[in-house]
């Protein structure tokens, strides 16, 4: 049987032939391709030349090239497109992937010849890339535990599979959680409040499942946002809100608890066979933070300005939510529909008022646009590219000389086989072999509200900077340019990761950006200038709370990795004392957040979290720079192409920034721009 998945695709720029892989084709194609990688690794470890550059850390850079590629069509199916089948198939892929790491991580003739080079070498006579490469290749063995003992070695190995396997279910509980959840409303009146986007939407979800003459509200972000933004109906606001909180956490066998000890025991123990600390000790060593100390401190200070300014903002809302309805005790199920009340009657904007403006294609065409005239980018679908969904879109990239820059894929609405939120990711990385540049297969992935029979899809103002900010993560892999794969794109440290999409989302509230774009689905009117001066006047409208949730989440990641917690038998109440810290609403009992909180358990952010607010920092900072000189300015576009988006991880991040914005960033550029510091 012919495996696509074991050879180069024959298809436009060596795309996946999505159409003609089958679910079989996965475990056998990755069993095959492991073989082959290992048999690249052994003329590693074979060559009887002394070890090199060239012959050990260059050949092991370029070794398991197709096995990458397969893995990673997989990896990105579980997550866009999955099924009970490839769920199932996760399961066996997954130790096979961490054992063969391990192999090599572990493999003590490999690890000789690694090291040969790295104490023997004239770094000297090394690019900056290279020595960047060298370093991260040793360290990448040590931080593996190339310098353990054989017993050591053994313990390490079942700790990353009991790890993987581990990461893998929490997922899948929180999906079958989201999954399982409909909320069935058969009267009228528990729509009351609601947009008719979203009534409209509640009635085809209804449709989908099932159920007739009825409205289902499930925890997707599209359904359970408007709901939470806009339901009159209190009690079901409260009971949709406890059912999003509760996620994994009902002592059935879909509960996370375990799991969450579990993973946080094990990645500890791990660390200290390494000789950290703890999790967070070793996960910060290759972080522009680089110590739990100096990412306490960080956050401390944001706290110092933020809780304030959160208060303010809560006490805002309580007493307006007393106003309007005689409402005595504001609780987390109150905010959303009350502040959005207020933020209308202050600013007279709401998403209702923006989003017909907002029509998904155009600010697609919006953020093509933009990428256009900062860095000379242009975007045509390309039907001959297959696709792993009918809902996918895609582009090849060109330059201005119309050069092939990148394949781009966009996924923009839910689905059954989806897991929530929106990311960035690749298909293939890029990298330079010879005088060949391979151009990256670069993917984001969104759960916007469908178009329904009546409406095109419109977004809301926060789903426009979220398309805008996956863009940026796109941008860092189309332009990337670098030599290696591993040091290309966004394979950046992951506190600087942030910085090429959240300064992205800037442009989303300046008029000369929203001008190419926001224009009125029906009558094609431009928005108007005083609806742009409202965005941009109500930006920083509850950012004390919004900074303090961020930071909320920060802390909790800190405290699971960055202490020992193997005393920890009741998890909510572990949570409950760290959120006492920042909590300005009061703590709802039952409820909890590390159970489907999948960005530290499931995801890569685990003692990284954080780094949402630090790369905050960074986009404040670079993106004061661009105003200063004109937001479409060529020149600092240009150098923040060259230092940030085309050299990916060659360099320290510090240094790539410095070398774009000419000085450190400051703190204070982020308090400013959110109002919680004042000139």
């Amino acid at each position: 049987m012919h495996n696509p998945l074991l050879s180069k695709f024959q298809t436009p720029f060596n795309t996946p032939p999505f159409e003609e892989i089958t679910n079989d084709h996965f475990k056998p194609a990755i069993e095959q391709l492991i073989s082959e990688a290992k048999k690249e690794i052994d003329d590693i470890i074979k060559n009887e030349a002394k070890a090199d550059f060239d012959n050990t850390i260059v050949a092991l850079e370029k070794s398991g090239k197709q096995l990458d590629r397969a893995s990673s069509v997989f990896f990105n199916l579980n997550s866009a497109e999955t099924s009970d089948e490839i769920q199932l198939l996760a399961r066996d892929i997954s130790p096979l992937l961490t054992e063969f790491s391990n192999d090599i991580l572990l493999n003590q003739s490999l690890f000789a010849r690694v090291k040969e080079v790295f104490d023997t070498i004239d770094q000297s006579n090394l690019t900056e890339e290279q020595q960047t490469l060298l370093s991260k290749t040793y360290k990448g063995f040590v931080r593996n535990g190339a310098l353990l003992n054989e017993v050591d070695k053994e313990k390490l190995r079942s700790i990353d599979v009991e790890l993987s396997q581990l990461s893998l279910e929490f997922g899948e509980h929180v999906l079958a959680e989201t999954n399982k959840y409909e909320m069935v409303l058969t009267n009228e009146s528990d729509l009351e409040g609601l947009p008719p986007f979203a009534i409209e939407q509640a009635k085809e979800t209804a449709k989908e499942k099932g159920h007739d003459d009825s409205w289902v509200i499930t925890l997707d972000y599209p359904s359970y946002v408007p709901f939470m933004t806009y339901a009159k109906q209190r009690h079901l606001r409260k009971e949709l809100s406890i059912a999003f909180s509760t996620k994994a956490f009902k002592g059935d066998e879909l509960d996370n608890q375990e799991i969450v000890k579990k993973i946080v025991n094990l990645r500890n123990e791990r660390a200290a066979l390494l000789g950290y600390e703890t999790h967070a000790h070793f996960i910060l060593e290759e972080r522009m933070a680089e110590s739990p100390k100096k990412v306490m401190d960080f956050l401390g200070e944001i706290r110092e300005y933020g809780k304030p300014g959160a208060e303010d903002d809560v006490q805002q809302v309580a007493e307006f939510a007393k106003s309007l309805d005689g409402l005595e005790d504001l609780q987390k199920w109150d905010f959303g529909y009350y502040s959005e009340k207020l933020k209308k009657e202050k600013y007279s904007i709401d998403d209702e008022l923006l989003k017909p403006y907002f029509q998904l294609e155009k600010v697609v065409e919006g953020v093509f646009k933009t990428a256009e005239l900062l860095f000379g980018l242009t975007f045509e679908q390309n039907d001959e590219i297959q696709k792993y969904h009918q809902d996918v879109t895609v582009y090849e990239v060109k330059d201005e000389n119309g050069a092939h820059v990148s394949v781009f894929y966009a996924d923009f609405f839910p689905r059954a086989g989806k897991r929530a939120g929106a990311w960035m990711t690749s298909y293939a990385g890029q990298f330079k072999d010879g005088n060949e540049n391979h151009r990256p297969h670069v993917s984001i992935v969104c759960n916007f509200t469908k178009p329904t029979g009546t409406t095109p899809s419109l977004l809301t103002f926060n789903e426009v900077t979220t398309l805008f900010h996956e863009f940026g993560h796109a941008l860092h892999g189309m332009l990337a340019n670098g030599t290696y794969e591993s040091l290309s794109g966004t394979s950046v440290f992951w506190d600087f990761v942030e910085l090429p999409s959240q300064i992205l989302e800037n442009w989303c509230y300046e008029k000369e950006c929203l001008d190419l774009f926001a224009t009125h689905y029906e009558t094609g009117e431009p928005i108007p200038t005083e609806l742009i001066e409202k965005i941009k006047a109500s930006a920083n409208f509850m950012e004390g709370y919004q900074t303090m949730r961020q930071l909320t989440f920060g802390l909790l990641d800190m405290a699971w990795h960055g202490q020992d917690n193997s005393g920890v038998n009741d998890v909510e109440a572990f949570e409950k004392d760290i959120f006492a810290q920042t909590d300005v609403l009061p703590a709802v009992s039952g409820t909890n957040m590390s159970c489907s909180f999948s960005h530290i358990f499931q995801g890569g952010y685990s003692a990284g979290y954080y780094s949402y607010k630090w790369a905050e920092v960074l986009d404040a900072d670079a993106f004061a720079y661009f105003k200063e000189h004109g937001i479409f300015n060529k020149e600092i576009a240009n150098k923040f192409k060259e230092h940030v988006l085309s050299a990916g991880g060659s360099a320290h991040p510090m240094t790539l920034y410095k070398r774009f914005r000419g000085q450190e960033p400051d703190v204070k550029a982020l308090l400013k721009r959110a109002g919680l510091l004042k000139d």
